[in-house]
């Protein structure tokens, strides 16, 4: 089996333990096969009554402790977590399954290959998704600043999840073609846009900080349902279409 970075991943036939240092997929195994978890980062909070051992981080995960939990794979991505901390995990004789989408179509492929060699079956709730994101958006379009940190104020640029999610709403990232992914920006630089989409994470934009800064109007979002593949597919097309309406 092979993941999204195309490495050859020695996956056990029979996988019983499994620690994911990614919210998204650790929420995308509890869902499919919740006894398998016996390890999450300090902010997978969903499923809400997740209870495994909390290793750290994303960025800072405690090495020592996954390896104690001696798991047959560790779930990782590409852009949440440190290559260095993955290398150490795999030196320490651990397999690490690396996922890294930059579209909607690409995560629920991954999560078909992540979960087939994970679990071994393609869950329900995958193939909802499938249904609920196949058929194109058709109406007017808008373009948007999405701003996803303040102080210094950052943005959304090229090749991300959250942007490709959005223009399949109709919502076009005016800043597409930076050349960063994640640029740090001047408000009163950036291209015209309509609307601005403020997510609730990595930054806790809300309807009493983010808002004012902006003449357009702006439109707290779910940031688990912008920036996160897995169950919460779903609902994410319904939810943030209301959210920006």
């Amino acid at each position: 089996m092979r993941d999204d970075l195309g490495t050859v991943v020695d996956v056990p036939s029979r996988v019983r333990r499994v620690v994911s240092i990614v919210p998204s997929l650790t929420e995308a195994i509890a869902t499919t096969h919740a006894t398998l978890l016996v390890g999450a980062t300090d902010w997978c909070t969903h499923p809400a009554d997740l209870d495994v051992t909390r290793v750290r981080g994303t960025k800072n995960p405690d090495l020592e402790l996954i390896r104690e939990l001696a798991p047959d794979v560790v779930i990782a991505n590409e852009e949440e977590n440190r290559a260095a901390d993955l290398d150490a995990l795999r030196t320490a004789g651990l397999t690490v399954w690396v996922t890294a989408p930059t579209t909607v179509g690409q995560s629920l492929n991954s999560l078909e290959r992540m979960l087939g060699a994970v679990i071994g079956e393609v869950p329900e709730w995958l193939t909802r998704a499938r249904e609920v994101w196949r058929t194109p958006y058709a109406g007017p379009r808008r373009r948007a600043l999405i701003p996803i940190w303040r102080r210094p104020w950052m943005a959304l640029g090229r090749d991300t999840f959250a942007g490709d999610l959005l223009q399949r709403l109709g919502v076009d990232n005016v800043l597409a073609e930076s050349p960063e992914r994640y640029p740090k920006i001047d408000l009163a630089g950036v291209p015209e846009y309509d609307l601005v989409v403020l997510p609730d994470e990595p930054y806790a934009f809300s309807s009493e900080d983010g808002p004012e800064a902006f003449e357009r109007p702006a439109y707290p979002v779910s940031g688990r349902h912008l920036t996160w593949y897995g169950p919460s597919l779903v609902e994410a097309r319904a939810l943030l279409t209301e959210q920006l309406a």
